[in-house]
């Protein structure tokens, strides 16, 4: 079987049969071998029953929300390729064929795109056409550099068997943004094709809530990338903590009326602290999604090259160079005969206690990430 039109349904009783219907005639009038499936998940309107008697095949999903559907119709799926779409009448079944001609011509995910398309009078809210969609596809876009222009577009079609190796796990919203994410990340040929949304034809309104669903798309956006979810925060934090402090340890420092010196250097080295720490969850986060699965490996950069050995000697130069300074500041303390600390003395013995803290960490951290790497580590070795 060539073709499977995929429909997620929930209570889709007024459309429902409009839409396989308009799919039917796709398929008969451009002699499609193919099948509508439909991904009931948990109806109590009947619409299990009018999807049967309009000749679609019908699969119970139990577990509820969207991406559940969508993942439970994939795995299901008879045909070489999947062109999904929502069962609310919104987008037009008669008119798959550029999604068919692209999948057939080798690109593994085709999205539509409403903008290029059309959008009707009606058929998105302008909070979802001028900030919700734009915004959200223009950070999945930087995140994960891509070319598709509409992210969130529910009319979409892919190699069935290149879907199911991403392995997809999001089951609300999300799975919109995941499905685009992953393909990018696993390299898949993803193209784009316009294509019109119309208003619903529901008396009812829709399972989409605005700003919980944005969130929730976000919220994936950003944990699916750790350079911008923490190593873009983290080091900025930590350079500029690192830079202040630099200046602050050998002058203070006066702008206008303001005047910094060691009581903002405690400030300086916190900072650096705070951006350490985000680094350090942030390599953490990266090597546990590796492993996990949810994006691919990449030995490549720094984090793939960090072992326990690495970072024990980095640590331990850091932790030296710290207890160097201590020692120092103990003899000039010494000499002082033990007497109150100067702020100038407090100036010399601040970074050394940063320099050893930063080193216990860079250890900590090292040694975390090779503890992640046992599991991957022996199921490679069998």
């Amino acid at each position: 079987m060539e073709l499977t039109i995929l429909m997620p349904c929930l209570n889709e009783a007024e459309t429902l049969a409009i839409c396989i219907n308009k799919a039917m005639s796709f398929l008969k009038e451009r002699d499609i071998d193919g099948e509508i499936l439909i991904a009931d998940n948990g109806s109590s309107d009947g619409s299990q029953q009018i999807a049967q008697k309009c000749g679609a095949r019908v699969i119970n999903i139990p577990e509820r929300g969207y991406g559940a559907a969508l993942i439970g119709g994939c795995n299901a799926a008879n045909g070489k390729y999947v062109i999904m779409g929502d069962a609310d009448d919104s987008y037009d079944f008669k008119n798959l064929m550029p999604f068919l001609e692209k999948l057939r011509g080798g690109d593994e995910l085709v999205m539509g795109n409403r903008f290029k398309g059309g959008i009707k009078k009606g058929a998105m809210p302008p909070l979802h056409r001028y900030l919700g969609n734009p915004v959200l596809s223009t950070i999945g876009r930087v995140f994960f550099p891509s070319k598709i222009g509409d992210f969130h577009c529910g009319l979409r079609g892919y190699n069935t068997e290149a879907m199911r190796n991403l392995h997809l796990l999001t089951t609300g919203m999300e799975y919109a943004s995941e499905m685009v994410v992953q393909a990018t990340l696993h390299r898949l040929r993803i193209s784009e094709v316009p294509t019109t949304l119309s208003p619903d034809g529901r008396n009812r309104p829709p399972h989409l809530r605005s700003w919980r669903d944005g969130w929730r798309h976000l919220k994936f956006l950003l944990m699916y990338c750790p350079n911008w979810l923490f190593f873009v925060p983290g080091l900025l934090f930590f350079f500029t903590g690192l830079g202040l402090s630099a200046v602050l340890t050998f002058i203070p420092v006066k702008i206008g009326d303001v005047y910094f010196d060691v009581n903002t250097l405690v400030f300086t080295i916190l900072l650096m602290f705070v951006g350490s720490s985000i680094i350090s969850t942030g390599v953490i986060a990266k090597i546990f999604a590796e492993q996990s699965g949810y994006i691919p490996q990449d030995t490549g950069t720094i984090i793939g090259k960090i072992k326990a050995e690495l970072g024990t000697l980095f640590g331990m130069i850091l932790i030296l160079i710290g207890i160097a300074g201590a020692v120092a500041s103990y003899v000039i303390w010494k000499r002082a005969s033990f007497g109150a600390l100067t702020t100038d003395f407090l100036r010399f013995t601040l970074p050394p206690f940063a320099f050893i803290a930063l080193g216990i960490q860079a250890i900590s951290t090292s040694f975390l990430a090779d503890i992640i790497r046992i599991k991957r580590r022996r199921n490679d070795n069998g």
